[in-house]
């Protein structure tokens, strides 16, 4: 059953039916956040001389999160963030959010609680709910297509040599987190926020679009596995300081570079970025990490880390969807 609607504040009436229950009390518990839900699909506006920007994420159950491990809302938080952080790797603007929910019967009475959590993100980031699809299935699974709107959408591909290579916020935590889960452990509070509740950096990304970054991607996969995206797209070597990249409390350099699902972002810029203005706007660290460097005999494409004493270092593995 999908429901959608138009950027409006009134919703249309809905017919009856258990799934059509379940939609208004989410619309109930999302209150202004979702808009104009109850058409066959949604119709956004989007500002003269902007870009449309669009991305679909999916949570799934077993794949991304176990049941142990987080609550309902968190399961909706950590979902839609995810989604969002792509259209931070952009600069973009949030226009609009549709969800796909396939819900199991076991999950059903949960159902709410994931609401809220995609309804907490959706607040915090300013995005309208404008539309989804509810439908029953043996696991759980969030699919969250995010649309928003930028003048020049900043991609992976506009690194230049000479750029400086910078990252927002302390690394490590969710691969410290998962580790402590699968030993059977409890993991930090910190860690298991870093988690569970990442915070997509779309005004953070912004503020850098603004300040002449000419190439963004959000870390999902591992520092140095998305870095190396940046510099496939953009033609370039890039080369990381294993000593300045950040590190969450408990989290060594390996886990900074190669932990996913972090949802900071990587950046590159002309070097000189007010990395103090921007912690003070944003209360969020930027560190310089790295650089982009000339190619060297083929090297475009390729990472390098260096170690402390300025030695290359065995390149981390990140995060692979189809490993194993």
């Amino acid at each position: 059953m999908a429901f959608a609607g138009m950027t409006a504040d009134a919703h249309h009436r809905l017919g009856p039916g258990r799934e059509f229950d379940l939609v208004r009390a989410m619309l109930a518990r999302w209150g202004d956040v979702a808009q104009g839900i109850g058409d066959d699909a949604a119709s956004l506006v989007v500002p003269p001389g902007e870009r449309l920007v669009v991305s679909t994420d999916a949570s799934v159950e077993g794949a991304h999160f176990r049941r142990e491990w987080l609550t309902p809302e968190e399961i909706g938080w950590r979902a839609a963030a995810s989604a969002l952080s792509d259209l931070a790797a952009m600069a973009a603007r949030p226009l609009g959010m549709v969800i796909a929910m396939a819900l199991p019967d076991v999950w059903r009475a949960d159902a709410l609680a994931i609401a809220d959590g995609i309804g907490a993100v959706a607040r915090a980031t300013g995005t309208p709910i404008v539309g989804g699809d509810l439908v029953r299935a043996s696991e759980l699974g969030l699919t969250i297509t995010v649309l928003g709107s930028a003048v020049r959408p900043v991609g992976r591909d506009g690194a230049r040599v000479g750029d400086a290579v910078y990252v927002t916020g302390m690394l490590g935590g969710p691969r410290v987190a998962l580790r402590a889960w699968e030993r059977g452990e409890v993991p930090s509070a910190e860690a298991r926020a870093r988690f569970a509740r990442p915070m997509p950096r779309i005004a953070e990304a912004r503020w850098l679009a603004e300040r002449g970054a000419r190439a963004l991607v959000d870390v999902s996969d591992g520092l140095g596995a998305d870095v190396r995206h940046v510099a496939a797209a953009s033609g370039v070597r890039i080369v990381l300081e294993r000593r300045l990249v950040p590190c969450l409390a408990g989290a060594s350099p390996a886990d900074a570079l190669a932990g996913g699902e972090e949802y900071e972002l990587a950046v590159a810029a002309p070097p000189g970025l007010d990395v103090e203005a921007f912690a003070a706007r944003f209360g969020v660290a930027l560190r310089r990490v790295g650089e982009v460097v000339a190619d060297a005999a083929g090297a475009a494409g390729q990472v390098e880390i260096r170690g402390d004493d300025g030695a290359r270092v065995e390149f981390p593995s990140g995060h692979d969807h189809f490993s194993g």
